[in-house]
């Protein structure tokens, strides 16, 4: 209870502080240090006394400050490790807060890597910012944030805004990266990128420059990494309705990144993961994400909501864009069959999930995917010359501002008779998905209504549809369609289902022919060659689904898919060159005297160090502990990978271990690792063996 009081109290006294404060501009000059993983820097913020107020306080976690002055003169301040506090030297109207600090923030800002491959970046969304540069975590406070950056001159720097200047400091071998921002912009959006990166820059139908980042390593994967990417930028700048607010726009790959991407403003960040080759592009691609954090620069960024409770202003907006984006792209059949899955997803979430849109708590489906389909629900019915004519009002009205649910839908309002109070009820406070709505606009769509005909004949003998399934995979229809078919039949017996196959086969559309690989357990040999072919499909996925299914099918053939697969590498995380290790020394196992055995066990275990992305390793340490549990190189990098950044692998590290030390003679060689690991990996294991 006392915390929720003082939770609460804090809430409130912000509150209360920006209507009496008004902080306008922010010009930091911040040095990251990676060894150390610190930041350090000086602040000056400008800010505006509306009324009178006792004391103003600035967000900052964990942090020292010193030489603190206001309008000039050294004041007195509180440091509660949670605020700057500020309480003397300042007057009515305009004001100026100077002030040096230090950080080692425990999120946040990350140190990623090793040697030229170091990376550091932020993901502040949330109320995060404050714990590596003193600023606001409410969203409300919207700020100018000019940042400058002073780091080692071999790395490419990244911040918001455009770069006035670089200035090296050859005593310290490092560069100033000086970059300005002339608009507001709430806290959270702030952002650091920093690594070994090369970029490319394409300009916009309207003038503004679009640079996009990748490693040197990487420079044969820009092509399909940015596939589309000014296609995009020039469609939703027109879609909008609204001019791109800002005058530079970054898309910047990362590896180890928390999430999918995140919009901080004028530049994106996003995982390697998405950084592909042509066979990546068709397993996985960007190009949805790339759009939904381009609109966020619209919708998040130059308005934000007020409150969490008002989310879905911000993601079901970025959502619904991103798939107008891909409808642009990839056609209508696309956008419907997206639409579609997504209302798949919302209707089985509803079964357990009682939370609505407009609740901070609503989970991310209901701010992503229901929030779209909301705006879909009011475009469908309002029509579209009224709907971009609404959401440029909203924009326009409310920019640089935050915003709350009734301010958008005033704007639809105003624009037609559309019922917002049914639909506010409806979509936004009901938990439930409205099924019977959802499906009447998808059946606008010739290819949903072909695909719930296809569906329908579920239950019928194959015999009664087989002519009906035959004409789909003959036909130009979308390829859901036939994918549909294939999972529809995979217990029908081979022999009867076998001219389907070879015609899903003869379609060489990537989905359709993954279809088979999924669907088919037992290969015929009457069906090998064409299933061998899979091997050559341009889509990783396949082949791995394929060459797992050959090797299990044709023990006879081990050493020929071998061969084949000996120079795969597959997608960022090595899938397919882990994939390929693990198959040969199992399958050499009696031969691992042998250099060649020796030299691939090496390597695999290798892929478990700390100089890997996260999903190489872990996909390399099930591997290697299932061949051999008692390496001490893999169990001490999965000890070091217990305090690695990403949550995702440390939990994986964590199990991993608990399970471990369940098997014979492993807590005793935990034990001995602890002497020879860092302090902080030392914690982690320690708390590990006493685990009851």
């Amino acid at each position: 209870m006392k915390y929720l009081i003082f939770f609460f109290f804090s809430i409130i006294s912000f509150a209360q502080q920006t209507t009496k404060v008004d902080f306008i501009e922010c010009s930091a000059t911040v040095a990251p240090h990676f060894d150390a993983k610190t930041i350090d820097g000086t602040v000056v913020y400008k800010f505006q006394v509306l009324s009178g107020i006792d004391s103003i306080r600035i967000d900052a976690k964990n942090m020292y400050f010193s030489d603190v002055a206001i309008n000039g003169k050294s004041v007195n301040y509180k440091n509660n490790k949670k605020e700057l506090i500020l309480f003397e030297g300042y007057k009515k109207g305009g004001n100026e807060v100077t002030f040096t600090y230090k950080a080692m923030p425990k999120q946040t800002l990350y140190f990623i890597g090793v040697g030229e491959g170091q990376q550091i970046w932020t993901q502040g969304q949330g109320r995060y910012t404050s714990n590596w540069l003193p600023s606001f975590d409410d969203v409300n406070e919207k700020v100018v944030f000019n940042m400058t950056v002073d780091y080692e001159s071999d790395f490419e720097v990244v911040s918001n805004g455009v770069l006035k200047s670089e200035k090296s400091n050859q005593n310290k071998r490092t560069t100033l990266h000086q970059f300005k921002m002339d608009k507001p912009m709430a806290s959270y959006l702030v952002m650091l990128a920093i690594g070994n990166f090369d970029h490319q820059t394409q300009t916009s139908a309207s003038g503004i420059p679009l640079e996009m980042y990748y490693q040197p390593k990487d420079s044969d994967k820009f092509d399909y990494t940015y596939k589309d990417s000014k296609t995009i930028f020039d469609f939703l700048e027109k879609e909008i309705g609204v001019k791109y607010p800002w005058k530079i726009y970054r898309q910047i790959p990362v590896e180890d990144f928390l999430y999918a991407g995140m919009e901080n403003t004028t530049s994106t960040i996003f995982a390697q993961d998405f950084v592909v080759d042509a066979s990546g592009f068709n397993d996985r691609n960007y190009l949805n994400v790339n759009a939904h954090e381009l609109a966020h620069q619209w919708f998040g960024d130059m308005v934000t909501a007020k409150t969490g409770k008002h989310h879905w202003l911000q993601e079901g907006f970025a959502t619904y864009y991103a798939l107008l984006a891909e409808r642009k792209v990839f056609g209508d059949d696309y956008f419907y069959y997206a639409m579609y899955k997504n209302s798949m997803l919302l209707r089985k979430e509803a079964k357990t999930d009682t939370i609505p849109i407009l609740n901070e708590k609503a989970s991310s489906y209901s701010f992503y995917q229901k929030g779209a389909w909301a705006l879909f629900v009011i475009q469908e019915s309002i029509g579209e010359k009224n709907f971009k004519k609404a959401v440029k009002n909203y924009l326009k009205k409310y920019q640089f501002k935050n915003v709350e649910t009734a301010d958008f839908l005033n704007e639809i309002a105003k624009v037609s008779d559309f019922d917002i109070v049914k639909f506010q009820k409806e979509w936004l406070e009901d938990f439930h998905f409205p099924t019977e709505q959802a499906n009447d606009l998808l059946k606008k769509n010739e290819g949903i209504r072909t695909l719930f005909e296809i569906q329908a004949q579920k239950s019928k003998p194959f015999a009664d549809k087989e002519a009906f399934f035959t004409s789909i995979l003959k036909s130009n229809g979308f390829y859901a369609l036939k994918k549909e078919i294939m999972f529809q039949i995979q217990d029908v017996p081979f022999i009867e289902k076998e001219a389907l196959l070879r015609l899903a086969m003869q379609t060489n559309d990537i989905e359709v022919r993954q279809s088979v690989a999924e669907t088919i357990n037992v290969i015929p040999a009457s069906f090998l060659a064409e299933y061998e072919s899979l091997l050559d499909d341009k889509s990783y996925d396949t082949k791995e689904i394929a060459f797992t299914n050959l090797y299990k099918n044709f023990p006879e053939n081990r050493s020929k898919y071998l061969e084949i697969a000996k120079n795969w590498v597959g997608k960022n995380d090595k899938g397919l060159r882990i994939l390929f290790l693990s198959y040969y020394l199992a399958y050499n196992s009696t031969t691992a005297a042998t250099s060649q055995y020796s030299q691939y066990y090496f390597e695999l275990v290798d892929y478990t160090s700390p100089k890997y992305e996260s999903s190489i390793r872990q996909n390399a340490f099930e591997n290697a502990l299932y061949l051999e549990p008692k390496n001490l190189k893999v169990l001490k990098n999965l000890v070091n990978a217990t305090t690695h950044p990403k949550w995702q692998l440390v939990r994986f590290a964590r199990d991993t271990i608990r399970n471990l030390l369940k098997k014979e003679g492993l807590r005793e060689l935990f034990a001995t690792i602890l002497t020879e690991v860092s302090d902080a990996e030392k914690f982690q294991l320690q708390r590990l063996l006493e685990e009851k």
